[in-house]
């Protein structure tokens, strides 16, 4: 094998592996988790956060991952 066709294999070789390293390197993408359906659409009905005693409360759920509600938030 003459020395020109070996440099040829190497650089396209090289080549090919830095392309793939690129691409597989960008960046992700944000996106919002769609999170799952409850028969009812969220966008169609509002709910005005309240608090139950220091419990965010919203559409009658239980929000805020048990973090006490600030007296300004109204109370249901």
């Amino acid at each position: 094998m003459n020395t020109i066709q070996h440099s040829r294999r190497i650089l396209t070789s090289a080549t090919a592996t830095a392309l793939l390293v690129a691409l597989g390197t960008l960046p992700a993408t944000a996106r919002q988790d769609p999170g799952e359906a409850h028969g009812r659409s969220t966008a169609s009905c509002f709910c005005a956060l309240e608090r139950v005693g220091s419990q965010f409360v919203a559409c009658d759920n239980l929000t805020g991952n048990g973090v006490p509600a600030p007296a300004w938030v109204p109370e249901r």
